[in-house]
């Protein structure tokens, strides 16, 4: 099983007749490229892609609703006792959420409902991925093709990618990736220099 990454989408308030505390939105959305990273050292970019048939088979038995991930932060809603349900369409993954009525909960609800927080995170693993290189465009593009497992999903109050968990996170795979390439390509001038 790979590294947890995460991944943020928009969030909203339900329309609501009852007193519950309902919000829906997007997790992610599909066949839509994102910049996670571009390096300074060789100037490429690194997208990634959500593959309209990655959350099929995926363990969501247990996924739980939290502000801003951490593992110490509240669980607001759960898919297990069903106050949180997940399911894809043709954007994406669409979430709702029935959040509990607790101080943190209506929190967390208010400040959904008056716009400060507009902004969804996921936390995963990948089962399959597929790689495309454009070497002319200096592009690297890596498709979910399966999630593993869906840990979490979570409003958060940073959602840009620069400095955030999100951002940290799914960028340790390409720095990982970078620093490869960078070896290879010493490992080859040397092999060179040997022989010449």
């Amino acid at each position: 099983m790979g590294k947890m990454e995460m991944r943020m989408a928009l969030l909203e308030p339900a329309n609501n007749d009852e007193n519950k505390q309902l919000v829906e939105g997007y997790a992610a959305v599909f066949n839509q490229r994102a910049l996670i990273w571009e390096s300074e050292w060789s100037g490429w970019k690194y997208m990634e892609v959500i593959d309209r048939n990655a959350f099929n088979g995926a363990d969501m038995s247990d996924t739980v609703f939290k502000y801003n991930h951490g593992d110490v932060a509240m669980i607001l809603a759960r898919t297990s006792n069903n106050t949180l349900t997940m399911n894809t369409d043709d954007k994406g993954l669409r979430i709702s959420a029935d959040i509990i009525d607790t101080n943190n909960g209506t929190d967390v609800y208010k400040l959904i409902k008056r716009g400060d927080l507009t902004k969804m995170s996921f936390a995963f693993t990948v089962k399959s991925e597929r790689t495309e290189v454009d070497k002319e465009n200096k592009i690297y593009t890596r498709t979910i093709t399966a999630f593993d497992k869906i840990y979490d999903v979570a409003v958060v109050d940073v959602p840009a990618y620069d400095g955030t968990s999100i951002q940290a996170r799914s960028k340790e795979y390409f720095v990982d990736l970078e620093k490869d390439l960078q070896e290879k390509q010493r490992r080859k001038k040397l092999l060179l220099m040997t022989y010449l």
